[in-house]
């Protein structure tokens, strides 16, 4: 599994590398491929409030417009599905997997069970949603289904959602830390959910994510060291087990990212998107 040092980055950047990752895995495949496959995983932040949509996703308000123009927001279509989602004050993964076989409830449970353990170790248990998706709900926190993980009182802490190519998944989804309760209730016309601060923050918060994650994705990835020795698994053993290994994206591949951005921008927006530069900066 390749690890991608955090980022801030514009949204259709972080979109655009997401479904890169997934089309690389994708088409490496196929056995002509000189692609050697490799899952992958990221967690990253925004560099502007940014709404991303679901790629389906028929219903926009027409007042997110007026907030892009006045420079509140950016707009985003995910390439994935759901509903709408505000980032800025959250901090996002990405998981890309090698086909998982099961039901969709299934397959969510499996890929989100790092970060049921790693809130519980936190003291704030989560468990998955139990709500219905709703097509007349515009936010994507508005709901709690099976993609999504919420406190025992209901509140969701994390939205995810899916895009599967070739039998391999794409699954990524916002972790809510400190939602701006004036921003949300501008783009959404409600509350944000209510939710208690962490004891960790920053780059100690994706430090215990990180190793969560390790503990708990190496199966998915099709990596099984077995459960005694993952049990054992310490932070820093990642670079010499050779399965979770660090891998900043290249220039070379950002370039070739760069040329799919505008299949991430809505028709209409007038957003910008900066430019890495083809240097990936970490998030401090």
């Amino acid at each position: 599994m390749r690890w991608i040092p955090s980022c801030c980055l514009g949204g259709a950047w972080q979109m655009a590398i997401d479904a890169w990752l997934l089309e690389r895995l994708a088409a490496a495949a196929d056995p002509a491929a000189s692609i050697v496959p490799a899952a992958a995983f990221r967690l990253y932040r925004w560099s502007r409030p940014t709404l991303s949509l679901g790629w389906h996703q028929q219903r926009l308000e027409p007042h997110w417009w007026d907030l892009v123009r006045q420079g509140r927001i950016d707009l985003v279509r995910r390439p994935s599905g759901g509903r709408a989602v505000l980032h800025g004050a959250d901090l996002t993964y990405a998981l890309v997997l090698p086909g998982l076989g099961g039901r969709r409830s299934e397959i969510y449970d499996r890929a989100l069970r790092w970060l049921v353990e790693a809130f519980a170790a936190l003291g704030q248990p989560l468990r998955s949603g139990r709500q219905a998706a709703s097509p007349q709900r515009s936010s994507c926190f508005a709901t709690g289904t099976v993609a999504d993980l919420v406190h025992e009182g209901g509140a969701k802490r994390v939205g995810s959602a899916q895009l599967w190519r070739a039998g391999h998944l794409l699954q990524h989804g916002s972790i809510q830390l400190d939602p701006s309760p004036d921003l949300w209730r501008e783009v959404f016309d409600a509350d944000p959910p209510t939710l208690e601060p962490l004891p960790l923050a920053g780059a100690e918060l994706e430090a215990h994510l990180r190793r969560s994650a390790l503990r708990w994705l190496a199966p998915l990835a099709g990596v099984n060291p077995g459960p005694a020795r993952l049990s054992q698994i310490r932070p820093g053993e990642d670079r010499r087990e050779g399965w979770f290994q660090e891998l900043p994206l290249s220039a070379a591949e950002l370039a070739g990212i760069a040329p799919t951005l505008a299949r991430y921008r809505p028709a209409g927006s007038v957003s910008a998107v900066t430019s890495p530069e083809l240097t990936m900066p970490r998030a401090t």
